[in-house]
């Protein structure tokens, strides 16, 4: 099967390097495959893709005992020993994930995230599959 791959280096370097400590980025689809990446190699990103949406779909059944909320996950912020882990929304069918060091500054890097989501969720936002191919 083919994917496609995106390029949003532009978009993804500027927040790898404006919150120092921070490792890999990478943008997947919510079925798990990774969209863009910066930082990291394609094995190392397609694994956290796969991770992240195992966990996106963890937090919408956890997101779901609230009984005034949409169900939709926004963020889950993961700390591990040696640094965070950061999983956002981003848009239709999107999420932003952040591995980040120990050290990191928690606040920027989660405002720097929804900062870049709101700027450009529509370059986020992963096009519908057909065939399990990327249209």
């Amino acid at each position: 099967m083919t994917r496609q791959r995106y390029n949003m280096d532009w978009m993804l370097k500027d927040l790898a390097t404006s919150v120092p400590q921070t490792r890999h980025v990478v943008v997947l689809s919510s079925d798990g495959l990774c969209m863009a990446q910066y930082g990291t190699d394609t094995d190392t990103a397609d694994r956290l893709a796969a991770a992240c949406a195992g966990l996106q779909s963890l937090s919408v059944a956890v997101a779901g005992e609230f009984p005034h909320g949409d169900g939709r996950m926004r963020l889950v912020v993961i700390e591990v020993d040696g640094g965070f882990f950061y999983l956002m929304a981003a848009g239709a069918g999107a999420f932003l994930a952040v591995l980040a060091d120990d050290g990191v500054d928690a606040g920027l890097m989660g405002q720097r995230m929804r900062d870049l989501v709101a700027r450009l969720g529509e370059h986020l936002t992963s096009p519908p599959r057909v065939d399990g191919l990327v249209t």
